[in-house]
């Protein structure tokens, strides 16, 4: 699941490079932009592989994302050791609230951790909280405020905790994997390395069906 076409060509491009053989299928979806686009087109798609008799056994939210440096520099991969709602809650004269702490659901999902770990140590990925964000952070106070809120967190993007509530709720195991083409920060888009991320995310996905198969073989 991706947000947008570029991302989906660059994820299709790695799969196709894969080398063979592999035993790894995979369909690429761009759902749109935003945790709430990304819910309902994950969501779609598992009901319908569903009811078509094959469900897909992975879902996995790809893209590219803001970094948080200097663990993961532009042109970096990234892996989910967690997928975080980071502004779903409430904000209060005390600080930032998270919705789960308001009684209310989940603002965390996790990837099967032993899973995400290898896959993050074959793709030689940033291993950490994996930040989801409605509004792009644009100034160093809100990284450094996300940062504090988060330890370890190692980029933001705006879709995967969309991915990851509609694969719990059909029970299906999902990863999120990310290419930084910006640091967490001030908004420069002069900065910005868009074509690097998605060459990095055509080459994380051409290693990703390897390192699935691999971690296939093991047992929980």
């Amino acid at each position: 699941m991706t947000a947008v076409d570029a991302e989906r060509a660059a994820v299709e491009a790695g799969l196709s490079a894969a080398p063979p053989p592999t035993a790894v299928t995979a369909d690429v979806i761009a759902a749109g932009v935003g945790p709430a686009a990304a819910a309902a087109g994950t969501a779609t798609a598992l009901a319908l592989a569903e009811a078509a008799g094959a469900p897909y056994g992975l879902v996995v939210c790809a893209g590219i994302a803001g970094g948080f440096a200097p663990v993961a520099p532009v042109g970096h991969v990234t892996v989910a050791e967690t997928v975080v709602a980071a502004d779903l809650g409430a904000q209060t004269d005390e600080g930032f609230v998270p919705v789960v702490e308001l009684g209310f659901g989940t603002s965390e999902h996790r990837p099967p951790a032993r899973l995400s770990r290898g896959v993050a140590r074959a793709l030689g990925a940033a291993y950490g909280p994996l930040l989801t964000v409605s509004t792009v952070t644009g100034s160093g106070e809100r990284a450094a405020e996300l940062s504090g809120r988060h330890p370890g967190a190692v980029a933001e993007a705006m879709e995967g905790f969309g991915v990851a509530e509609a694969a719990a709720a059909r029970d299906v195991p999902m990863l999120e994997i990310r290419a930084v083409s910006n640091a967490v920060g001030p908004r420069d888009r002069e900065a910005w390395r868009i074509g690097d991320a998605l060459a990095a995310l055509t080459v994380a996905f051409g290693k990703l069906p390897a390192a699935l198969e691999v971690e296939a073989t093991h047992d929980d």
